[in-house]
């Protein structure tokens, strides 16, 4: 059996584990990734002593990494960009490098949503699509493309970003309109609290009392969520549309609101072939997907 260190590395923590070459977790484990306090170079002193502490007890035959930022998935896994105020000094590291020539073993470098939308290609719910669109709807909403196995990562590695298109003439982007946080701002908002008070679980909890402005809050981020969907139909026209993110956990309640919306927007020619899924692997979708990146890649 091979043994493979998988990383996701998030603002808040750095996800980890260890893995056998089927994607099964042996173990997980979890650290704070301080990426403010200690910036690039301390996400990348973290790494290298995960890695290398498994080294000690196990045969390591791979790092597979999924980050935050846009990344660049050659031999060198440069981070091409990431924010600076969340992430200083991360842009311009070449983590896949830093962490081969560190621990001695193959690394492959992935975006976070990207390995998150192999991992539900590879085990999830688009086991077996030809081609998926996966959509993380959170604080923001991001996206990937998937063809025959293959990420389309575009001319500048940010191919799938869903979240900055822009809808129906408005001067704010997609996950400004659509995500679960302006749901959560606008609950919050009509309740006379704060963001912070306010979880997308008690805004489905309110709805499901009956509580009108909860219910509203709901419907206008199923309306502009499904637009949005409606657009990746007919751009894309991909067998699978799968939706992730901590929000769709409430998939009994937004599924036929979703399904109604789009297919009012969408002609059924260009969607009868399309399925809407939700995700299946949870937090574990990022580390599974940089796995699967691993094995396929040339670069490791």
């Amino acid at each position: 059996m091979n043994y493979y260190a998988v990383i996701d590395i998030g603002g808040t923590a750095i996800k980890y584990g260890l893995s056998d070459e089927t994607g099964n977790l042996i173990e997980k484990r979890s650290r704070p990734t301080l990426a403010r306090e200690e910036g690039g170079r301390g996400i990348v002193h973290k790494a290298v002593d995960i890695v290398q502490s498994y080294q000690q007890q196990y045969d390591i035959a791979g790092v597979a990494v999924d980050t935050a930022g846009i990344v660049r998935p050659d031999a060198a896994g440069e981070i091409i960009f990431a924010g600076e105020d969340s992430f200083p000094g991360y842009t311009g590291t070449k983590l896949g490098q830093s962490i081969r020539e560190a621990c001695g073993v193959p690394c492959a470098v992935e975006n976070d949503v990207n390995a998150a939308a192999l991992g539900e290609y590879w085990q999830g719910a688009a086991r077996g699509a030809g081609s998926a669109f996966v959509m993380t709807v959170g604080t923001g909403i991001g996206g990937c493309f998937i063809l025959d196995g293959r990420i389309w990562h575009g001319a500048s590695f940010s191919a799938g970003e869903a979240g900055f298109m822009r809808l129906h003439g408005e001067h704010r982007i997609f996950e400004e309109l659509a995500s679960a946080r302006a749901m959560r701002a606008e609950a919050a908002v009509s309740h006379n609290m704060s963001l912070a008070e306010v979880s997308g679980e008690l805004v489905f909890q309110w709805a499901l009392a009956g509580d009108a402005d909860a219910v509203l809050a709901i419907e206008h981020m199923v309306d502009n969520l499904s637009e949005g969907i409606a657009n990746i139909c007919c751009l894309l026209n991909p067998e699978v549309i799968v939706l992730g993110g901590g929000v769709m956990a409430q998939q009994d309640y937004l599924r036929p609101r979703i399904m109604q919306r789009v297919e009012e927007l969408v002609v059924p020619a260009m969607r009868v072939n399309t399925r809407l899924a939700f995700a299946e692997l949870g937090n574990d979708a990022g580390m599974i997907g940089a796995l699967y990146s691993l094995l396929h890649s040339k670069n490791a």
